[in-house]
């Protein structure tokens, strides 16, 4: 029996009926009242709450991604690797890097527009968490009574002491940028509140 191919046209017309029915899902019916004008602009509206949206659930993925990626480096700087002799130390080592690299297949790019400020102020704040993460091992307590001073400064509800520092450079970043940095803190303050549970 000779194998038979489906003809590309016939694939292309699915695809094109399929975007259609995709396009009139999300548009839904129009007004036959309005101007040609106006029914265009709220299908444009319509488009415009659906890539929102995308962008929303993007985010969501990209900090879920950060998140994993500052476990894995809090767990390698943790009190827990001095207790492994050098063979478990390493085959840890070696596992962890096998799920960074495998958190790392997974691209995922919401761009935020930032002035040439916005970016130093963000570098700033990736350094003040970066040095949270390397003293962790050395001084938990303290570097938790830093990161709560990082929340804080992230907060104008704030109860605690705020680093003056941290809070310059996160009022330099942009909202969404803030947002992510202030749930990135809260990722690793719940870290470090488990791992003094199980330590």
């Amino acid at each position: 029996m000779r194998n038979v191919c489906k003809h590309p046209v016939i694939s292309k017309r699915k695809q094109i009926r399929r975007r259609k029915r995709r396009l009139a899902t999300i548009i839904g019916p129009a007004s036959p009242q309005k101007s040609p004008k106006d029914r265009l602009v709220d299908l444009l509206d319509q488009v415009e709450i659906h890539v929102e949206r995308l962008r929303r659930d993007a985010l969501k993925l990209e900090e879920e991604k950060d998140t994993l990626l500052t476990t894995l480096d809090t767990l390698r700087n943790s009190e827990m690797m001095v207790e492994l002799n050098e063979r478990e130390r390493d085959d840890v080592l070696h596992h962890t890097e096998h799920i960074a690299n495998r958190c790392l297949t997974v691209d995922i790019l919401v761009k935020t527009t930032r002035d040439h400020t916005q970016e130093d102020a963000l570098h700033q704040v990736n350094r003040f968490i970066d040095g949270l993460v390397v003293n962790l091992q050395s001084d938990p307590f303290g570097t938790k009574s830093r990161c709560l001073a990082f929340m804080n400064a992230c907060s104008s509800h704030s109860h605690g002491a705020a680093d003056k520092n941290f809070e310059t450079a996160i009022l330099g970043c942009t909202l969404d940028d803030q947002k992510r940095v202030k749930k990135r803190l809260q990722g690793l303050l719940d870290y470090i509140d488990q791992a003094a549970h199980f330590g």
